[in-house]
């Protein structure tokens, strides 16, 4: 009954016999390899264009904060909920690997940005004021950290005007399979024709050992070379680069990925019908492959002391995450607990 987050899951075996099949053989370092060159023919495929560069890590944090880097100076500001990982959970990485660009929150039900607020924001915007710290960057994170899925004509909207106010547009994918499969989108849809210049595409939480994809679409490619300097700078340029394509490879082939995304999200939805049905309140809809529902303090207690796995949430809920991995007996063990 571990529901602590889909990171707890092990690798599907997939990833790892692709990692062991290209575990022969002497291969070009930092990238340069031969499974690196085919994963970009995948990912062409994939995201329907080969207007694109890419580069990978193991965590989405170094993805996200050398992606935001690459596109906020260390004067300047990145938009973004006050909920994102970016904000919530990484520690100042965004500021730190930029030296010393900020954060701007903004709120939102279920960790989707208001669009008033965003607005008023873009319009109070003023670069020329020195006393000012300007915005060059709206980052978007789908789905949101509550769970919630932008959909493509939101991310759309959202992108329109912060690039008419002369703002990238980055988007935290972390859980972007999820994503996908709950907005019934393709990857272009929800990425680069949606108005997205920098995707962090996660495969870790989906079902890789630790696969994280930095894709610059159209325009932002020209902050490429920029991206591969700052990766070697920070240590996010492994020498042997084929091991963490290989999980790329494997996770794209025939669309593992959707698929598993596909399989953490009906157990969500099944998790949530049960929380429904026994009379408990969701404190967001369960549109992707997390449950958060409010529990009474006494039940998530006796819930925990007999073996479920899962976390309170800021405001007061419990998040409950599903992931490739999940079983039905994990569930149907965790109802009959509750």
């Amino acid at each position: 009954m571990n529901f602590g987050s889909d990171t707890t899951a092990p690798a599907h075996p997939d990833v790892l016999e692709a990692m062991s099949r290209v575990n022969t053989g002497t291969e070009a370092s930092y990238g340069n390899d031969a499974v690196m060159a085919r994963l970009r023919d995948t990912i062409a495929r994939v995201f329907a264009t080969e207007d694109f560069d890419f580069w990978i890590t193991a965590s989405g944090t170094a993805s996200n904060a050398l992606a935001l880097s690459c596109f906020c100076p260390s004067t300047g500001a990145v938009l973004c909920h006050e909920e994102a990982h970016i904000e919530r959970d990484e520690r100042g990485a965004p500021g730190f690997f930029s030296g010393g660009g900020t954060l701007r929150l903004l709120p939102g039900f279920g960790a989707k940005i208001d669009p008033q607020a965003f607005i008023r924001a873009i319009n109070a915007n003023n670069p020329d004021f020195v006393h000012e710290t300007p915005l060059h960057v709206l980052s978007l994170t789908n789905l949101t950290e509550c769970g919630l899925v932008y959909r493509p004509e939101e991310i759309s909207a959202f992108a329109d005007r912060a690039k008419a106010a002369g703002l990238a547009v980055h988007l935290d994918g972390a859980r972007f399979a999820n994503a996908l499969i709950a907005a019934g989108a393709m990857p272009s849809g929800l990425s680069w024709m949606a108005g997205v210049d920098v995707l962090t595409l996660g495969l870790t939480k989906t079902g890789a050992a630790g696969c994280e994809i930095i894709l610059l679409f159209g325009a932002a490619r020209a902050k490429f070379q920029e991206l591969r300097v700052r990766a070697k700078r920070t240590g996010h340029m492994p020498p042997k680069m084929r091991f963490l394509a290989a999980q790329a490879e494997a996770m794209f082939a025939g669309s593992l990925w959707t698929r598993l995304a596909g399989h953490a999200n009906r157990k969500a939805r099944d998790l949530a019908e049960g929380f429904e049905a026994r009379g408990f309140h969701l404190a967001y809809p369960c549109e992707g492959n997390e449950v958060f529902v409010d529990l009474p303090a006494p039940v998530a207690e006796k819930l925990k002391a007999a073996g479920a796995v899962f976390y309170g949430w800021p405001g007061g809920s419990s998040r409950f995450v599903c992931s490739w991995a999940t079983q039905d007996s994990e569930i149907e063990a965790l109802l009959a607990a509750l």
